[in-house]
């Protein structure tokens, strides 16, 4: 293909576009940039996301399509939609649109990090994310629904000076050192003077303790009380997230906020109310209600910092399998945050294609997740 033409995406190409991603995912594609007409429309629109897509320059015809989706008031975004048509691959597109959006939205200070999940049922998506200079960040074992569980990657480009304002982080529970050492080589950062705790993580709670939780699953509804309870990010931070079911026990003693994406079956923990730890003894029961309501995969994003937040998820058999580094700012620098995540479906890395760079992480969560889920030699019976 010669020089493809590149323009910002309209509503006149939403046709074309919803085509494209048919073509190229199939029915089954979970998000709604390539699914949804109206959410569609709303990001080509939203001033702080940029969608472009790649004609052919010989026949016009929509050959890629991606987009850097943003929000007001955060400097993060994600990368995403990334789709070439069958008959225009090999000829660098992807990698292509992906520095068009880059130089657009990262290179000119607008944002301090752009993120991405990689699919891994190839290695050509890490590829051309690594390219553009994105950098590995972990492993997501088994995020995605898309005809079968897949595992995604986590990758990021930073702006330039951002990861020298990281805020030092003084101790982590142990089981994470190792994350901590594979995310400082890939990334060519340290964590000098970094403890790591001593201890078991507390027992979960026992078993009965919340009889029974509600799930309430009304969007409207969940995002007007959300914004009632916190009318500001300082009780909680998860990027391009908005919750739209709500979990509480009979007496409402606490309420817990996540985003469900039923077609995709993963669900996204967003905070709790009056706060966090109010429902930390009870991720076991939370996190069942989901694996109910079709969400194979649960995920939480925790600061590194908190270590009493950390130790609560992973005494509840959440693994952390990322590491995203300066990824929220407030006056003091850049925080890091871990990924967690817990999956009631088998996990299985046979069928994953991993690049190089992302194997420290695969092996980092497969012995993450062995000391976990499996018996250590006192406590298998002789």
């Amino acid at each position: 293909m010669k020089t493809p033409v590149i323009t910002p995406a309209t509503s006149a190409d939403i046709a074309e576009l919803r085509q494209l991603y048919y073509a190229v995912y199939g029915p089954h594609y979970p998000v709604a940039l390539g699914t949804d007409p109206a959410e569609m429309a709303r990001l080509m629109a939203d001033p702080h996301s940029l969608w472009l897509v790649a004609r052919c320059p010989a026949t016009g015809a929509l050959a890629a399509s991606a987009a850097i989706h943003g929000e007001a008031g955060s400097r993060i975004a994600r990368l995403e939609g990334i789709a070439v048509h069958p008959e225009h691959r090999s000829a660098g597109l992807a990698a292509t649109l992906t520095e068009a959006l880059c130089a657009e939205m990262l290179d000119t200070g607008r944002l301090d990090s752009v993120y991405a999940t990689v699919r891994t049922v190839g290695s050509g998506p890490q590829r051309v994310v690594a390219r553009n200079g994105f950098r590995p960040l972990g492993i997501l074992p088994n995020a995605v629904d898309l005809r079968s569980r897949e595992s995604l990657a986590l990758y990021a480009r930073h702006s330039p000076g951002v990861l020298d304002r990281r805020v030092p982080v003084a101790e982590v529970p142990a089981v994470l050192m190792p994350l901590l050492r594979t995310a400082g080589a890939a990334l060519g950062i340290g964590y000098p003077g970094v403890r790591a705790a001593s201890g078991r993580h507390p027992a979960p709670a026992p078993q009965g303790v919340v009889e029974r939780l509600e799930l309430i699953e009304a969007p409207a509804f969940v995002r007007r009380r959300f914004r009632e309870r916190f009318p500001d990010t300082e009780g909680w931070f998860y990027p391009l997230h908005t919750p739209n079911v709500l979990l509480t026990p009979e007496d409402g003693r606490f309420e817990v906020y996540a985003y469900l994406n039923r077609t995709g079956g993963y669900c996204s923990l967003l905070t709790a109310h009056p706060d966090p730890a109010a429902a930390a003894d009870h991720l076991e029961p939370v996190t069942r209600a989901l694996a109910r309501a079709g969400a194979g995969y649960v995920e939480a994003l925790v600061p590194l910092a908190h270590q009493e937040a950390l130790s609560a998820f992973l005494a509840h058999g959440f693994v952390a399998g990322a590491l995203y580094p300066a990824m929220r700012a407030d006056s003091d620098g850049f925080h890091d945050y871990a990924v967690l995540s817990r999956s009631s479906e088998r996990i299985d890395f046979r069928g994953v294609a991993v690049e190089p760079p992302l194997q420290p992480y695969l092996d980092c969560y497969a012995s993450a997740w062995a000391s976990a889920h499996l018996p250590t030699p006192s406590e298998v019976a002789p």
